[in-house]
């Protein structure tokens, strides 16, 4: 068959991908608990040739397509989860439950990858091997991939002949307004940053305004050390393996004349390696307890671990980024220079099998994508278009991992 028909089928399943995306923008859901969003998934596998299992710690769907001869199995990733802010995109859909919102497309994700599910089921007869359909919660920062791996997302078994079919690859994709839309940017290697959550509280002694030497003001011990933080990142971090320490909220007192007895420090670190991850974190410590000493304060400091970096093992982004090629024509394929410093938790998939995460542009129809709402923005959105391709894309990278080609 010709490259343009899991196109053309794609296009033929948009309309009902629409409705589904809209429905879940409509009730977007946040966290591991998305029963609205889970029901919206089973509808819509249902009736497919699709062993289903669902989550026991989390709203989770696995689904499972069975080929027709023995081969490898591929994963084949959606998340699912909204985020707790306002939408004020005034779009007819927008989100109806408050302080709720679709902001990062998760919801473009699902209606894309219950559409491969279709596309590929049409072709059970055509597959040797398997297709495992991971549609997860809680992405945006409750791991949700580390429970579904910990329920045992990767144990497959055998295919019902008895043949061994071990998951050799995984795949994901995520819609972005920051890229021209419809097209496919990657790179091999390091994609997203590792996230981890600093806090940092510096211990101090009260006292009246009116005389700070009596007291041990904590404030400006914190300031200090916020400004020697930036300066540890430019000095003593390899600007080629880098990393950003964001500090975006200082707490402390609760009046004008009073000197508090702490101030609270929070913010998040990213890198781009596990290297750099490692010593920033202690460098971090270093820093705050050096100066806290210098100043006969004291301080607790706690990097939270979050999301590890995303890495993309570099022959399977050259394959993803072939198909794509192949799929949608090489101009519309993409490597980008520099890794995205947000954060995946697809992360843990990839830190188990071979895979590839990629991102597909979505800017809407007579917008820049170096000015449109990026996501995570309250008045971002899509072009829903896009997901035209998405699904396709989706269908191809299983087709060809398991030994078909789209293009015969």
């Amino acid at each position: 068959m010709p490259d343009d028909t899991l196109l053309i089928e794609a296009r033929d399943l948009l309309p009902e991908a629409i409705d589904r995306r809209r429905r879940l923008h409509q009730r977007p859901e946040v966290g591991l608990d998305l029963p609205f969003t889970q029901d919206e998934v089973l509808a819509a596998l249902d009736g497919l040739p699709l062993g289903i299992r669902t989550g026991e710690a989390t709203s989770s769907v696995v689904a499972t397509l069975d080929g027709a001869r023995p081969g490898p199995t591929i994963l084949l990733r959606g998340d699912m989860d909204a985020l707790p802010m306002p939408e004020d995109t005034g779009l007819a859909y927008a989100s109806e439950l408050d302080g709720t919102m679709h902001a990062c497309g998760h919801d473009t994700h699902v209606a894309m990858l219950a559409a491969a599910a279709k596309l590929l089921s049409a072709r059970r007869d055509e597959l040797s091997g398997r297709v495992v359909f991971m549609f997860q919660p809680g992405e945006e920062g409750f791991h949700g991939a580390r429970y579904m791996l910990e329920e045992d997302l990767l144990e497959v078994g055998p295919l019902p002949d008895g043949t061994d079919s071990p998951v050799t690859g995984a795949f994901a994709l995520h819609i972005s307004s920051m890229f021209r839309s419809g097209t496919i940017n990657l790179r091999g290697g390091t994609l997203m940053a590792s996230s981890d959550v600093l806090r940092i509280v510096v211990r101090g002694r009260g006292g009246h305004a009116s005389a700070p030497h009596q007291a041990l003001d904590p404030i400006p011990v914190a300031c200090a050390i916020v400004a020697a933080i930036q300066t540890m990142i430019t000095r003593r971090i390899d600007v080629f393996d880098p990393a950003v320490v964001t500090v975006a909220h200082i707490k402390a007192g609760t009046t004008s004349n009073v000197i508090p007895e702490t101030a609270e420090i929070l913010g998040t670190v990213r890198a781009v390696s596990e290297r750099t991850r490692t010593r920033v974190h202690g460098e971090l410590r270093r820093v705050a307890e050096g100066i806290a000493a210098a100043h006969d304060a004291s301080v607790d400091v706690d990097v939270e671990l979050g999301y590890p970096v995303t890495i993309n093992d570099v022959s399977y982004a050259e394959f993803a980024g072939r198909v794509a090629g192949d799929l949608l024509g090489e101009g519309q394929v993409t490597t980008m220079r520099n890794p995205v410093m947000g954060a995946e938790d697809f992360s843990y998939v990839l830190d188990r099998i071979p895979g590839s995460m990629v991102f597909l542009g979505g800017t809407p129809a007579g917008q820049d994508p170096r000015t449109a709402p990026a996501n995570h923005s309250t008045k971002v959105y899509f072009e829903e278009e896009a997901m035209v391709k998405g699904a396709a894309l989706y269908s191809a990278i299983a087709l060809r991992h398991l030994g078909v080609d789209p293009s015969n």
